[in-house]
């Protein structure tokens, strides 16, 4: 997964303030920053687990993380999971 596909998630999951603005520059902006809360962010990890066929885990995903964070997170859960 890469970062437009991250972006188009929070964007269905949760959405945004339209002040915000959701591009390559958010990569390094915690979550809490962008405006979302803990439980749109559950909906984003529910939708990451759909999306990416993987687990990660209520908690994995909270408002002081970045997408940075996410992706590298994302990535890897999912060698982890090719190496089983």
């Amino acid at each position: 997964m890469g970062l437009n596909e991250l972006i188009a998630i929070l964007r269905r999951c949760a959405g945004v303030d339209d002040q915000v603005v959701l591009d390559d520059t958010i990569v390094d902006t915690d979550f809490d920053a962008l405006g979302y809360d803990s439980v749109a962010l559950l909906e984003v990890t529910s939708d990451i687990e759909r999306t990416c066929g993987i687990k990660l885990g209520d908690d994995a995903i909270g408002t002081d993380s970045t997408p940075r964070e996410v992706l590298a997170l994302i990535s890897a859960t999912s060698t982890a999971r090719a190496e089983q």
